[in-house]
């Protein structure tokens, strides 16, 4: 039986503004397992991301809590965006996560280069980020996440601002590195296609407030990659019932 890692409690969030009391999210409960990839879908502007800042501790909620597992659980956001510095080469964006939280050591700069040769960047380290592709900044943003040793990933759609043959090679190579690398993940999109090829489960929200509608266990192989799910027959209908699940 997997072991609980982190679990949203009846979770409530509630804006308040000048102009009245807005909830955000209502009554969620949500749990992820140690080793598992969840994704997260839901219309546009329900609270996913909201979900994440949770997570992170970044916002509180309202009511309900948010519980992990152990202290001082280990987290690493991936964004949409890379946000690479371009003063810096591409060995420098990596160390820079753990040049903020003052843990680069000669072992940390090592296993993080290690990192870049493993997944394919070790000979681009002296490299400028606007002189990689987008796919390639993205995998530089993973690496810099990872080098920071999460126990939990949170990816915050990181493929959205890519083209779409980018896309798909990069869900796969980001797939095979967070399935070797052993990490929890949650893969907020709003991609159905992207869910089923890439999750273990996936959590359906309601619109705003959000709400957990539907948790659908996909039931394919770990080691069949997202390409190989894509060419399953039982991938379009996982499709077909996310789908429905999202329809209002």
């Amino acid at each position: 039986m997997q072991s609980e890692l982190m679990h949203l409690s009846d979770v409530s969030l509630a804006y308040h503004t000048v102009a009245g009391e807005t909830t955000a999210i209502h009554h969620l409960n949500l749990t992820v397992y140690e080793g598992e990839f969840l994704a997260i879908v839901g219309p546009s502007g329900c609270g996913k991301t909201t979900v994440l800042s949770l997570i992170m501790g970044l916002l509180s909620p309202t009511a309900g809590s948010v519980r992990f597992a152990k202290e001082n659980l280990r987290l690493g956001y991936m964004l949409q965006r890379d946000h690479l510095l371009d003063h810096r080469t591409v060995e420098k964006n990596v160390l820079l996560g753990l040049e903020v939280q003052h843990r680069l050591t000669e072992e940390s700069r090592a296993r993080a280069m290690n990192l870049l040769d493993t997944y394919g960047l070790g000979e681009f380290k002296s490299f400028r980020p606007q002189q990689l592709s987008g796919g390639m900044r993205q995998k530089v943003a993973l690496i810099r996440t990872l080098a920071l040793e999460p126990d939990l990933l949170l990816l915050d759609e990181p493929f959205s601002a890519l083209d779409y043959q980018t896309r798909l090679n990069l869900s796969d190579e980001v797939y095979r590195i967070i399935r070797k690398e052993h990490k929890s993940a949650i893969l907020v999109t709003h991609d159905i296609s992207e869910a089923v090829s890439m999750a273990d489960r996936v959590a359906v929200f309601s619109a705003r407030p959000a709400q957990l509608k539907k948790l659908i266990d996909i039931g394919f192989p770990a080691e069949l990659s997202p390409l190989e799910r894509r060419r399953q027959p039982a991938f379009h209908d996982y499709f077909d019932r996310i789908w429905k699940e999202l329809q209002p």
